[in-house]
């Protein structure tokens, strides 16, 4: 049985999109931070970052959402990934990388310095830095970004995934898009699996308080 660890709206979210793109059966268990279930020791040895997503699969348990996503679809739904090895595999590769550590960087940046850093660590001018960096990121994703369908052209990917739940967080975030990314944006997040994982996602939590 697969056990989603997360928290609705996190990264946790990119997970529940997977799985529900996957129509696999899943079991989510909602981290309420508030509560400080990231710091048990049961949670801790699923991930010891103290964050969302982890998952377990059997007797397999890791952490990290973009690896989680890929090893899912690698496992449970290949049509979500390009040919291994193909010219469309290099460039699957190289939105992962760049969706993780350049574009998503900026937003956690924000994120850090806004509410999950102690409070004595959190600098106030580092909104600009990271505002800036994001702008830099967001332009080139604007430049790479087809004009019309998926990443992957018709093929929906595991890189939409990310890119559509980083682009949501942005917004989310007040942060404005260029325009075909801001229209690219829109058209991923009708996707119905989206919706399904979002849903189940809160529907976790609102019974973790019953």
């Amino acid at each position: 049985m697969i056990t989603l660890y997360g928290s609705p709206r996190s990264r946790s979210l990119r997970v529940s999109w997977m799985l529900e793109e996957l129509a696999i059966d899943w079991h989510y268990h909602y981290i309420n931070f508030q509560a400080g279930d990231h710091r048990s020791e049961e949670f801790l040895k699923l991930n010891p970052c103290g964050k969302v997503p982890a998952l377990t699969d059997g007797d397999l348990a890791f952490s990290e959402s973009a690896a989680i996503c890929l090893y899912l679809a690698e496992k449970y739904g290949p049509q979500f990934l390009p040919t291994p090895g193909s010219k469309q595999a290099a460039l699957h590769h190289r939105w992962v990388s760049f969706i993780i550590s350049e574009l998503e960087q900026a937003l956690w940046t924000m994120g850090k310095h806004r509410f999950a850093l102690p409070e004595a660590l959190r600098l106030p001018e580092m909104q600009t830095t990271a505002e800036w960096e994001f702008n830099k990121a967001a332009a080139i994703a604007e430049m790479w970004l087809p004009d019309s369908g998926y990443l992957m052209g018709e093929q929906f990917s595991v890189a939409d995934i990310l890119l559509c739940q980083t682009l949501n967080w942005a917004v989310t975030f007040q942060q404005q898009l260029p325009e075909k990314l801001m229209a690219y944006r829109k058209h991923v997040s009708q996707r119905e699996a989206l919706q399904r994982g979002l849903e189940k996602e809160l529907n976790g939590k609102a019974m973790s308080k019953l």
